[in-house]
């Protein structure tokens, strides 16, 4: 039985010891302005359409009168949010400092080496940002740092670092900037040997870039200024202006991106478009910026390839006529499908999601049963092993290896339990070092405090969705214990098992969390992801409430004490189980959610728009519109009783823009039958990741944090 409102006020009154009386806040009320759209003959009725601004509105210093009117009603959110949350504000201070309180401040990254430098990060106390620093190998080598991070970040509302390259003879840094939150960055370049900031100064890019080996030309891609789609490489030449850059190439089609890379070798540009059912990579040799560009194999539908290069062949990646994924090479020569050879053949049970190579082995990263596998083969085919790891559910994954002359793989591991850890083994002899694990500064932890498992749900048409648990020992599977339950399913992106020193904070009140791993991602391989797609995204909702639902019938939880979070399409999900199964939940955390994915998705000028039809389908395809429409959240909204729900968005979200939870909370208010929390906190400053900085971020967990203990009756 859900809490209803008017009984937890009066909790709230208790524990706060306030004259306020949460029950008498009046929420905020959206107008209605009536827009009807029709599509295939079937007509939807949008009362919050207006919500809709353009860039251009949100950029204007002097704001029109619809602007102002979606101002004032975010600003209106946040009011009612801080209101009603305002006896817990308090308990969010102490779990925002409890939370900043068990990370080490004056923390650094293990270095990695390459081409004679030693590249680290590191913090200082008290500071959001990081030094990004780097030495040369040498005995008493002196520290350069490269970027100033808190210098570069302060009194700036939103600041993020993006990509960095260093030139091939280690003189000048490519570095880039973003300062609004929409992912759209400046390059600027350093010349490291004297500390100035060139004049160069690219704008409106991917943030990435690419050099080639003549230490002057620098590879670049593009956003549409509309779509943020990356759409165009371009070439610049150091100490000449962007408006002398040549454009290299233009992916015409709207559902491919573009992106440059150079490979481990660093012979070979490699330049890659990509949609999500297809690729096509061009290559170029890096000595000579100013040739032709080739094609390595021209796109085909339904075929996705990556490709990398060790000695006189391509290594490629493919899902031609396999599932999950073979390798093969083919000479640099002559990349034709005639001369692939089979590398690694494909497996049913096992999918293959990237290769490492070095001077005398290889690394294939697989995933068997929903688990990471780190699987090392000698080139003279003397040795195939596998590295081992022992707990139950883990997150294992080749970390920064530049150096190709080495038989010591450099590699993370971490699980539900166990800290972020950074590992060197040597992969001939079979001897590992711990270079570093995450200091939790708190005295009173240790792993063995807390208990991990991994089990199998039998879903609704027989399907094993894995789900990692982890809780404080001594919990009592009785059914009165609270459960966070977490998705996404989506994209093929696998939610693996973490640790998170965040998460204490929730452990060590009580709370269980777990990892429903449903179809949509790729635990369980690429049919894991193409069964949660398309026309078979319910198996992702359906998946999530089974996984509920096993939990409750198990005693981990009850349907009362049972809460679910997701973020970005994970909100879509989080926004799809509360219309299917309303009363399975007790709360739900639900950021930047997209949850309009009907309008969304037949608006070809948002970003990402074009570039997801082969994820949820093409509305303007009567069979997919009609699906869609069955199951997008903000369509399918009724007159029903809904579980206590918190919405976070951003309002520069280039990614789920912010009218879509804005909407979905006016037209929620609008239906809803019961007398449960609803609110929705929108950061004017920031978008789809967030605040910036170190520890800001923490201040909304903090707040999240507070709303689900708040709802169990937990107020320290």
């Amino acid at each position: 039985m859900k809490i209803q409102f008017t009984l937890l006020a009066a909790t709230l009154l208790i524990a706060s010891c306030s004259t306020t009386n949460e029950n008498m806040i009046t929420p905020p009320k959206a107008k209605k302005i009536k827009k009807e759209i029709t599509t295939h003959g079937d007509k939807r009725v949008d009362n919050y359409f207006w919500m809709r601004l353009s860039d251009e509105q949100k950029e204007d210093e002097k704001p029109d009168g619809q602007t102002q009117d979606v101002l004032d009603y975010l600003n209106d959110e946040n009011d009612y949010l801080n209101k009603m949350m305002k006896h817990t504000k308090k308990f969010q201070e102490r779990l925002f400092n409890e939370i900043k309180g068990r990370i080490k401040q004056d923390d650094a990254s293990v270095p990695f080496t390459k081409n004679g430098y030693s590249y680290y990060t590191r913090f200082e106390e008290g500071q959001d940002y990081a030094f990004y620093c780097r030495k040369e190998v040498a005995e008493n080598a002196s520290e350069v740092v490269m970027l100033n991070g808190p210098e570069m970040g302060k009194g700036k509302s939103y600041f993020a670092i993006g990509g960095q390259s260093v030139s091939t003879n280690n003189n000048l840094l490519a570095y880039s900037v973003d300062l609004v939150s929409r992912r759209e960055y400046t390059i600027h370049v350093k010349d490291l040997s004297t500390g100035k900031i060139l004049t160069d100064n690219i704008t409106n890019t991917t943030g990435g870039a690419t050099w080639a080996n003549d230490n002057k030309t620098l590879f670049y891609s593009k956003k549409d200024p509309i779509t943020l789609r990356s759409f165009q490489v371009y070439k610049h030449v150091i100490g000449t202006d962007q408006s002398q850059d040549e454009l290299v190439y233009e992916e015409k089609d709207d559902t491919f991106g573009v992106g440059i890379h150079k490979t481990k070798s660093g012979k070979y540009l490699m330049m890659t478009s990509w949609q999500t059912l297809s690729s096509e990579t061009r290559y170029l040799d890096a000595d000579n910026p100013n040739e032709e560009w080739k094609v390595i194999l021209p796109r085909e539908a339904n075929h996705e390839y990556s490709v990398d290069h060790f000695e006189d062949d391509f290594y490629i990646v493919s899902n031609e006529n396999a599932k999950n994924f073979k390798l093969v090479k083919t000479p640099v020569s002559n990349t034709s499908k005639s001369n692939w050879e089979e590398v690694l053949a494909h497996r049913e049970d096992v999918y293959i999601e990237d290769v490492e190579f070095f001077k005398n082995h290889m690394v294939v990263s697989e995933r068997l049963e929903g688990l990471n596998h780190l699987r090392v083969i000698k080139w003279d085919g003397n040795d195939d092993h596998y590295i081992k790891f022992n707990d139950p559910a883990y997150t294992a994954y080749v970390s920064m290896n530049p150096e190709f002359d080495t038989d010591v793989l450099r590699y993370g591991y971490t699980s539900l339990t166990t800290p972020s850890s950074v590992y060197d083994y040597n992969m001939s002899s079979k001897n590992q070092e711990m270079l570093k694990q995450a200091e939790v500064m708190d005295d009173s932890f240790s792993s063995d405090n807390y208990t991990s498992e991994r089990v199998f749900v039998t879903a609704r048409d027989g399907a094993k969705v894995p789900v990692s648990i982890v809780y404080k020992k001594g919990m009592k599977k009785n059914g009165k214990a609270p459960l966070l339950l977490y998705g996404y399913g989506s994209y093929g992106a696998s939610m693996d098992p973490y640790f998170s020193s965040v998460r204490l904070s929730l452990l060590d009140r009580g709370f269980s969390f777990a990892i429903a791993h449903i179809r949509g991602g790729q635990e369980m391989g690429r049919e894991w992801y193409e069964n949660g797609k398309l026309l078979k995204k319910k198996n992702t909702f359906n998946d999530f409430i089974d996984c509920g639902q096993y939990l409750v019938d198990n005693q981990y939880t009850s349907k009362s004490h049972l809460y679910a979070q997701g973020g970005s399409a994970g909100g879509l999900l989080m926004g799809a189980v509360i219309n299917m199964a309303p009363d399975m939940w007790n709360g739900v955390l639900a950021g930047v959610p997209f949850v309009d994915v009907v309008s969304t998705m037949l608006d070809e000028s948002i970003p990402l728009t074009t570039g997801e039809f082969d994820e949820w389908g093409n509305p303007k395809n009567k069979e997919y519109y009609d699906y869609i429409k069955s199951y997008s959240p903000y369509d399918n909204i009724k007159k029903m009783d809904y579980p206590n729900l918190l919405i976070t968005t951003g309002y520069w979200d280039s990614q789920v823009q912010y009218w879509e939870p804005a909407k979905w909370i006016a037209k929620l208010r609008e239906l809803k039958t019961d007398g449960n929390l609803l609110m929705m906190y929108c950061n004017m400053d920031v978008g789809h990741g967030g605040a910036s900085g170190r520890f800001e971020r923490y201040k909304e967990v903090a707040m999240e944090y507070a709303f689900l203990f708040d709802l169990e009756g937990i107020s320290e």
